[in-house]
């Protein structure tokens, strides 16, 4: 494994997209996201993703310095095109405007569409927390089939994510429910198949449609397919996602394509609440408070791992990783190095820049 802090991997990862198009402000905004990711515990969302990033800007599927076209504004309604842009940047600012508008109206829904990967989904449910705020996120992904529906066996839909992000009070922390349909997510058959494991039983189908433990799959000609996270009730969510952001936000299904071969595309739909403007905040504090008490309550199955709730998980990995560093597999380094060196940055200078002070 090679470790390495977290500001010096995002100097790196801001110097691979500065140089690869990206103006300053957009590689800091998307270093951030991805360094964040990593720091989260979610590898799959983080720097990992730099190589495929680079080969899409090379195939035009990814545009650097687009920013959201505003497509509509009806009071709560807002609608945006991505420009197939960098997700992080355009998500980002557009989950402002969507904040903003909530603030004014009190309930928001916002459809993003057309936009490059968006990352990790929990990022934007981070900004909706901070304005205290309630937000619900559906996602889709354009033409990328990977789950297997419920009693299939191949892949239909794709890995589409929901988030829900609730605030915390002075004594709970906030929830924030960041998953994907499926069981596996395709980053960390990613993953699994850089740093050549397995992965565990019942997640993954061949291409005949067969129970296997092999990410390589997932990226063979034709590929394998994910399960659905709880059978049909994961299928029930990946195929929801698809109508809420592929349809309501006007991008798409993952049935099809513009024309543009590869790349990622994304469709976003958002739903922002402001909760005071429904119930006493007081007595929703309180309420939260306790239910949280209640919950976490429960005597754990193993004394060494407690009841937790949605979001725990990840701060608590942040802390661990800001001491330790951020580790990366031989085969994610050597990935990332080789990014590098496509768009003119040798081994060497990146290899000095893990090893600066």
């Amino acid at each position: 494994m090679h470790y390495i802090g977290a500001k010096k991997l995002k100097r790196i990862v801001v110097k691979i997209l500065t140089i690869a198009g990206s103006d300053t402000k957009e590689a800091k905004i998307v270093a951030s996201h991805l360094v964040q990711s990593n720091l989260l515990g979610h590898d799959s969302h983080g720097v990992g993703m730099i190589p495929v990033y680079v080969s899409n800007i090379s195939n035009g599927t990814l545009i650097p310095n687009q920013r959201p076209v505003k497509i509509k504004e009806e009071g709560a309604i807002l609608v945006f095109d991505g420009q197939r842009g960098y997700g992080q940047r355009i998500a980002g600012e557009v989950m402002q405007n969507a904040i903003a508008n909530c603030r004014q109206n009190g309930l928001t829904v916002s459809a993003l569409r057309n936009v490059h990967h968006i990352g990790r989904v929990g990022a934007y449910g981070e900004q909706s927390l901070a304005a205290g705020l309630i937000s619900i996120h559906f996602v889709n992904v354009v033409g990328t089939g990977r789950i297997a529906p419920h009693a299939g066996r191949d892949g239909r839909l794709g890995t589409n994510p929901i988030c829900i992000a609730i605030p915390g009070t002075r004594q709970a922390e906030p929830i924030l429910l960041d998953m994907a349909s499926s069981k596996l997510s395709m980053g960390k058959v990613r993953l699994a198949l850089e740093e050549g494991v397995a992965v565990e039983d019942d997640n993954l189908l061949d291409a005949d449609g067969n129970p296997t433990n092999n990410p390589h799959v997932m990226y063979a000609d034709p590929p394998g397919a994910l399960l659905p996270a709880g059978s049909y009730k994961g299928y029930g969510i990946a195929l929801c996602c698809e109508v809420l952001a592929g349809v309501l936000c006007g991008g798409g299904t993952v049935q099809n394509r513009d024309g543009k071969a590869g790349g990622l595309i994304n469709n976003m739909l958002t739903i922002l609440v402001d909760p005071q403007r429904l119930v006493d905040a007081g007595w929703m504090h309180r309420e939260i408070n306790s239910l949280i008490r209640h919950v976490k309550a429960s005597p754990p199955i193993d004394p060494k791992v407690p009841v937790r709730i949605a979001g725990e998980p990840e701060r608590e990995k942040r802390g661990q990783r800001l001491e330790t560093g951020i580790a990366l597999s031989s085969s994610s380094w050597q990935a990332l190095c080789e990014a590098a060196e496509k768009v003119g940055i040798s081994r060497a200078q990146i290899e000095a820049m893990s090893d600066d002070n």
